[in-house]
């Protein structure tokens, strides 16, 4: 049998606790972080592909970690969270809307350092990287990686753009060095306000983006649905391509030609009743990443990743979530 090719995905365990996403209701408990990503990826994977968690997880939490990560099917045989002996994350999310809320983060889970992420990096051939916390990677870390790492790498810039207040408040933060980060990856994700934080507009991030190698860039809009920006080149996975050797990544000598860009609707306006919006940006990310490992077209991806994010406002947490996009009946 050929081996399958392995997905890593770099994330955190975050315990949340939600405030005021059912007004009437107490507040709700559940794993959130990099959860979503991992259910959606889960789902959406193609069968010569498994997933390989790069997660660490505080020794209070650890149990119930491996717990979900069983729950999974994609999940590699020789994949464990790494037990750190620290408090794990936790996160209390206070909703104002159906799409804006305040958080207060406590707990102390550690980044990554290249000496213990070089190991793990070594037999996987193509990497997803989630900055839930905004910690995981530092720039000189994923600088490294991308100089010694030739797979397609995927980020969500996420909680790179929040400050931690004394009080564990995450509050906003300009981003410096934006081109340098965009040099370590070769498709890139923000919300609207991230952006805001990072450039004036999406298409002034996009031509910074697209100049320092990056060959997508999409930036989530809730339910607007999302806005693209591509790579002339850009049509496939396959035509994201570096090696060992090649300098370091800039626009390419044979990708002159108009930006590609597109407002895609959302299909989460269809949901009825609300819904739950929590987790939708890496439900989104994790199956537009899945479907382009299948081979699919970036406009055929996205469609199936605007359907994952509106299946999952109808599913309440991440546990049972992977279930429910495979519209199975979910355990929970």
């Amino acid at each position: 049998m050929s081996r399958r090719k392995r997905l890593g995905v770099i994330g955190t365990f975050v315990w949340d606790v939600i405030h005021g996403r059912d007004p009437l209701s107490a507040p709700v408990q559940e794993w959130g972080g990099i959860t979503y990503a991992l259910s959606a990826f889960d789902a959406a994977l193609p069968p010569d592909w498994e997933l390989v968690p790069l997660v660490k997880v505080g020794e209070d939490l650890a149990p119930q970690a491996r717990e979900f990560l069983r729950s999974l099917r994609r999940v590699a045989p020789d994949a464990r969270p790494i037990v750190v002996p620290y408090r794990n994350n936790r996160v209390e999310l206070f909703y104002t809307d159906a799409e804006r809320r305040s958080e207060v983060l406590s707990g102390g889970v550690p980044g990554w350092s290249w000496l213990g992420l070089a190991p793990l990096v070594r037999d996987l051939d193509a990497l997803y990287v989630n900055l839930i916390s905004g910690f995981e990677l530092d720039l000189p870390t994923a600088q490294l990686l991308r100089q010694n790492f030739t797979g397609p790498i995927y980020c969500d810039l996420h909680s790179i753009v929040l400050a931690v207040q004394p009080d564990g408040l995450r509050t906003p933060r300009p981003l410096p060095d934006i081109a340098e980060w965009c040099r370590c990856f070769d498709l890139l994700q923000v919300n609207e306000d991230e952006l805001a934080m990072i450039a004036p507009d999406g298409l002034a991030l996009a031509a910074t983006a697209l100049a320092n190698g990056v060959r997508s860039l999409v930036v989530t809009l809730g339910a607007r649905g999302i806005v693209y920006f591509a790579a002339p080149e850009f049509e496939k996975l396959s035509d994201v391509r570096r090696d060992a050797a090649s300098a370091p990544r800039t626009a390419r000598a044979g990708s002159l030609g108009a930006i590609r860009t597109q407002l895609v609707p959302s299909r989460i306006a269809q949901v009825a009743g609300g819904g739950d919006p929590t987790g939708c940006g890496d439900v989104w990310g994790a199956t537009y990443f899945s479907r382009l490992a299948a081979g699919d077209i970036f406009p055929d991806a996205m469609r199936a990743a605007l359907e994952a994010a509106a299946r999952n406002v109808e599913h309440r947490g991440a546990s049972g979530l992977a279930h429910y996009l495979r519209r199975e009946l979910s355990p929970t």
